[in-house]
């Protein structure tokens, strides 16, 4: 049986994840198998595992800080939000349906079963289970029936940390608060507070760090400074859309459509010296780019009429004819045809006329694709052309077949590694300097982004012979092993082993 113990939070992206992937990672280099897991996610960023299965990215993240492949039992049930009011509901990595709040509240006891069986499995074939919860455990009018913060905590028996974000401001009103906003028995299966993103000189914090111990009832187990780290977001709090907004030598900017997903497809440009990654709203703030992404969304058919009433869908038809790079990824490539059509109401039922820069139409389906995929670039044309030959690896997640029309022609061939005899296929378009795949995780490969980069700087007229990549999974490594190490240095983990040890 694992031990197991539990990072809740004060608010959404008070770290959280971070803090869970950073313990797994230290779990790791200590010697154990560790495993993370959270219950319920809601988010739009997805993976797929390698048996075809959906689940959030930040279980991916902390699977791959913890050494371990990612499976769905690491989080059996995923919420994708379609509008402002419900979800997408996949549970042990397949679609229940789609519920609205309401439903999913009065329906959500029903899953704790599948919870526990997940949770099960992992505690079979592991040491540790690093758990994260969800929001903040004191929402007093979801604790009803929890199965994510406490109300898990409870039945896997996990001591908690509860991290507040002192960044925002507020930090001891956001831990003392959560604490009296919880029964006597939630408020004593909490064993340890942790201070998340300080920056400056702790010693000045230290009287209100005493203070706090005593308000609150329970001991600092560490002040964990802002870690200057690049990792995978979990969804839509992201500060990558509020980061640098100056354009660099070779500009790139993706348009951040109200339910972007699956926004860690762009991460590797992020990487390169002398590219901007930019997320635009505005008609204004799109400037002058040299390639502009269209990307994922959990509703194709809403944002690009998002796009349509605020003028950004005129702003990119204008680059468009001025012959700047424009590639659409998922529904950012279906966004791109000629028609889109809904004929079961998957997302909003009817038919809509797409952008018209490329001959393809897009069928929504109710079943959905999820395939982990290989393969190499097509001989393109246009100024990508570069891309011929290229390996790339990643996964398809969409409801929606995409017909290719007179003029159009495939951009990749790729072959489902899920099944052993499976045969290559055409994936995704191309026409002129517009681009469009089915595929995330297209530019994950080094050799991709920087094919794509030279090309966009050759379009220029300005050398990017300095401007490399570097792989994104040797990155990310190295990005684990920063947190692992600036925790290290921060927490005190022999606290937290005996907490871990102790149990409740």
């Amino acid at each position: 049986m694992a031990k197991a113990i539990m990072i809740q939070g004060t608010m959404s992206n008070a770290g959280k994840s971070l803090i869970a992937a950073g313990l797994c990672r230290i779990f790791k280099q200590d010697g154990y198998k560790v495993a993370p897991f959270k219950s319920q996610n809601m988010a739009l960023n997805s993976f797929i595992t390698k048996e075809g299965l959906e689940m959030g990215r930040a279980q991916v993240m902390q699977a791959e800080a913890a050494g371990i492949e990612p499976s769905v039992d690491m989080n059996p049930i995923l919420l994708k939000p379609t509008n402002d009011t419900g979800s997408q509901v996949i549970v042990n990595g397949e679609v229940r349906g789609n519920m609205s709040a309401r439903d999913y509240f009065k329906y959500k006891k029903q899953l704790f079963c599948d919870v526990m069986k997940a949770y099960q499995k992992l505690d079979e074939q592991y040491d540790i289970i690093v758990i994260e919860g969800a929001g903040s455990p004191a929402e007093i009018n979801l604790k009803e029936d929890d199965i994510v913060n406490m109300g898990m905590a409870k039945r896997a028996h996990a001591p908690v940390l509860l991290v507040g974000d002192i960044d925002r401001g507020g930090v001891f009103a956001q831990l003392v608060g959560t604490v009296m906003l919880l029964d006597d028995e939630e408020r004593d299966m909490i064993k340890g507070l942790i201070i998340n993103k300080f920056r400056g000189d702790k010693s000045i914090l230290d009287p209100g760090v005493e203070m706090l111990e005593k308000r609150a009832g329970k001991q600092v187990v560490g002040v964990a400074p802002y870690l200057d780290v690049s990792l995978e977001d979990e969804d839509s709090l992201t500060e990558r859309f509020e980061g640098n907004q100056e354009v660099g030598l070779i500009d790139i900017a993706v348009i951040r459509v109200p339910r972007i997903s699956n926004f860690t497809d762009f991460n590797p440009f992020e990487r390169m010296p002398g590219v901007s990654l930019r997320y635009v709203t505005t008609v204004n703030g799109l400037k002058n780019p040299d390639m502009i992404i269209l990307p994922g969304t959990k509703n194709t058919m809403g944002d690009l009429l998002w796009m349509r009433q605020n003028g950004l869908e005129a702003a990119i038809l204008k680059k468009a004819a001025a012959k700047t790079v424009i590639f659409g990824v998922c529904g950012g490539y279906q966004m791109l045809g000629e028609i889109l059509s809904d004929p079961y109401g998957v997302e909003q039922k009817g038919t809509m006329r797409g952008m018209g820069l490329l001959p393809i139409e897009t069928v929504f389906t109710k079943q959905k694709t999820r395939t982990r995929v290989s393969g190499s670039f097509s001989k393109i044309e246009g100024p990508l052309f570069g891309l011929h030959g290229v390996q790339l690896a990643g996964y398809e997640i969409h409801m929606g077949d995409t017909t290719l029309l007179e003029g159009a022609r495939a951009l990749t061939s790729i072959r489902d590694t899920n099944a052993d005899n499976s045969g290559e296929k055409a994936d995704g378009a191309f026409m002129g300097q517009i681009y469009g795949s089915y595929v995330h995780g297209i530019f994950d490969k080094e050799e991709v982004s920087d094919r794509i980069v030279q090309a966009l700087g050759k379009k220029k007229g300005i050398d990017t012979s300095e401007m490399t990549g570097v792989d994104y999974q040797t990155f990310k490594e190295s990005q684990y092993e920063l947190l692992a190490d600036g925790l290290r240095k921060n927490l005190d983990m022999e606290q937290i082993y005996q907490i871990l040890n102790d149990g409740l």
